[in-house]
């Protein structure tokens, strides 16, 4: 269905002439639930949408956010005024939680609804990443990081969506997946990982085909090998595996955190309402070989 209000509709229709593309991407006074978003790229998308004028909810397990945290929040709130006459600087707010809590995870979410008065935003990105050899990958752990990595996604997911259909709102969930997801990470050792991305790509899928005439969406983002703390924690002591990891893209390198901004802001907004179901990656083209 066209909207007359931008686009070629408008400009055929008589309209005032408007720069309305880079306005679909705002996000003034929507309100998001972002989990794993203390640090990493969690609070990198975290304050893309507060940057685009959304009010955010950084969910992570510690009680009290850190240091650096802190001064992210405090960075948003000297923000510029989005444009001439708009003045939401959007805002960081921090709560503690457990994603494998499923009843925790929905109090969070009507919490949340109890005082922004909406959810219209949702970013399960909660993930760890643990290693061993498959024929001697110990029980309790690969249980631990299903029930993070799936169970965690999926509660996260149904608190956010119970807010939706309640409110009636045309939400947005979107599912931090990876390319692990759908290839094999070549010399690691990762089977409960790549099981875990592969599973919520399919989970997304599923929802969005359930959830799709309730107007709520749902998509995933596969990132590639991203420079993370975590991932710099892991690679500096290791520079000969930060250049094979390098060379397995085209692009010849890691990706930063930012470089998630775009493809999180763009499914978070009203540029992407024909967009569910699907699985973006953002990989330097690591899976075009």
């Amino acid at each position: 269905m066209s909207d007359n209000s931008q686009g070629v509709a408008a400009a055929l229709s008589g309209a005032t002439p408007a720069r309305t593309v880079l306005s679909s991407f705002l996000l003034c006074d929507r309100v998001a639930l972002v989990t794993g978003a203390q640090r990493g790229i969690g609070l990198e998308m975290s304050l893309a949408l507060a940057e685009a004028g959304a009010i955010v909810y950084c969910l992570d397990l510690p009680a009290n956010a850190d240091a650096d945290w802190l001064k992210v929040q405090e960075y948003v709130t000297k923000l510029p005024d989005i444009a001439p006459g708009v003045n939401n600087k959007g805002r960081l707010e921090y709560v503690s939680g457990d994603v494998t809590d499923q009843q925790k995870m929905w109090d969070i979410a009507e919490d949340i609804v109890k005082k922004e008065g909406r959810l219209d935003i949702c970013v399960a990105n909660a993930g760890i990443l643990r290693g061993f050899e498959c024929l001697e990958y110990p029980a309790e752990e690969f249980r631990k990081l299903l029930d993070v990595n799936i169970n965690g996604v999926l509660f996260t997911a149904q608190a956010a969506g119970r807010q939706m259909e309640k409110l009636g709102l045309p939400g947005s969930i979107i599912i931090t997946a990876s390319m692990s997801g759908s290839i094999a990470n070549y010399g690691q050792h990762w089977v409960a990982y790549n099981t875990s991305k592969s599973a919520v790509i399919q989970m997304a899928r599923s929802m969005a085909c359930e959830l799709g005439p309730k107007k709520i969406r749902v998509n995933t983002i596969s990132p590639g090998y991203i420079y993370t703390q975590m991932t710099k924690d892991f690679l500096d002591p290791r520079p000969e595996l930060k250049q094979q990891w390098s060379l397995q893209n085209p692009l010849h390198r890691i990706g930063r955190p930012d470089e998630l901004r775009g493809a999180t802001l763009w499914l978070s907004s009203d540029a992407s309402t024909y967009c569910t179901g699907s699985d973006i990656i953002v990989d330097g083209g690591h899976r075009a070989w």
